[in-house]
């Protein structure tokens, strides 16, 4: 199977970078020039636990030259959903499955307007990472699930052959007949931490040791829940705290939400896909959803700080 990862910071090379290593043909594509240099002069260095391996992986700062994939994984910022596939259909075939595995809600269907809804399955994943410099990473992914399905719920072919070749490279990953239900199970793990880490700046080991915060997280996800519940999505998760725990398991003391990673870089967040998913949600549905309200407009406040830097 030919895989293509369009995005490749540190979730793309921590799933890209086990799948290669497993015997996968894999392609890491992303415009960070040194990034991709790196990866093709010494191949991807993935820490994980106390071990490192270098892991020999192609990478390019663009689809140019490259032939159709049978699989296009999106793991680019959301708020580039749109633009990146828009410049990548050549990489698009007629049997080419796209699927994303980027935190939040929507980006499927900016997926199949661009490319077409036959092209697009619905993923999440539990697998983390960090980036630590050009081919350098943080893998969290012993223990980690991935969960894919169709959107119409129908259990493929070309789902069960994109789970086997996780499977194969040790990534644990099922298909689900409900991957709505799934999609806001993540989203109740993303609503827990990321902007509560952005926030304050904490890394987990140090987000987790203050009470206040750990009580706000599970107030954000009781509400993003009433959204569900109230939209009719059938989650796995059944008490707000469960998401809090779950998002730190198997990950080390060290580990940085994305949407920590993106404010330290002076770069804007995706807080429009995740807590603001559940406020739209929530405005649409009647459910009042203060907590996350205020989560975004902190975050949001940041960002324009950041931005007058």
């Amino acid at each position: 199977m030919k895989i293509y990862f369009l995005g490749a910071g540190a979730l793309g090379c921590a799933i890209g970078g086990t799948l290669a290593a497993g015997g996968s043909d894999v392609t890491l594509i992303d415009p960070f020039q040194a990034h991709v240099d790196a990866i093709q002069r010494d191949g991807l260095l993935m820490k994980e636990g106390d071990s490192e391996r270098r892991v020999k992986v192609r990478a390019s700062t663009g689809v140019e030259g490259l032939p159709p994939a049978d699989l296009v994984i999106v793991l680019v910022k959301s708020f580039h959903t749109r633009s990146a596939i828009e410049g990548a259909l050549s990489i698009v075939g007629p049997d080419t499955a796209l699927m994303s595995l980027q935190n939040g809600m929507g980006h499927e269907e900016i997926l199949a307007d661009v490319a077409g809804r036959k092209h697009v399955l619905a993923g999440k994943t539990y697998v983390g990472g960090v980036l630590l410099g050009p081919g350098h990473i943080i893998a969290g992914t012993r223990g980690k699930r991935t969960v894919i399905g169709e959107l119409d719920g129908n259990l493929s072919d070309r789902a069960k052959a994109i789970a086997a070749e996780f499977e194969r490279a040790g990534l644990p990953c099922e298909v689900s007949d409900n991957i709505m239900g799934v999609m806001w199970d993540k989203l109740l793990i993303n609503v827990s931490t990321g902007a509560l880490s952005g926030i304050t700046g904490q890394v987990y080991g140090s987000l987790y040791a203050v009470p206040e915060i750990e009580a706000t997280a599970i107030a954000a996800v009781a509400e993003a829940m009433a959204v569900a519940q109230a939209i009719g999505v059938k989650l796995s998760i059944k008490a707000p705290r469960d998401a809090w725990v779950m998002a730190a398991e198997g990950l080390p003391h060290e580990f940085k939400t994305s949407m920590l990673q993106s404010l330290e870089k002076g770069s804007i967040t995706e807080i429009d896909f995740i807590n603001g998913a559940v406020v739209r949600a929530g405005r649409q549905h009647k459910v009042p959803t203060p907590v996350n309200q205020t989560l975004v407009a902190a975050i949001k406040g940041i960002e324009r700080r950041l931005e007058a830097r």
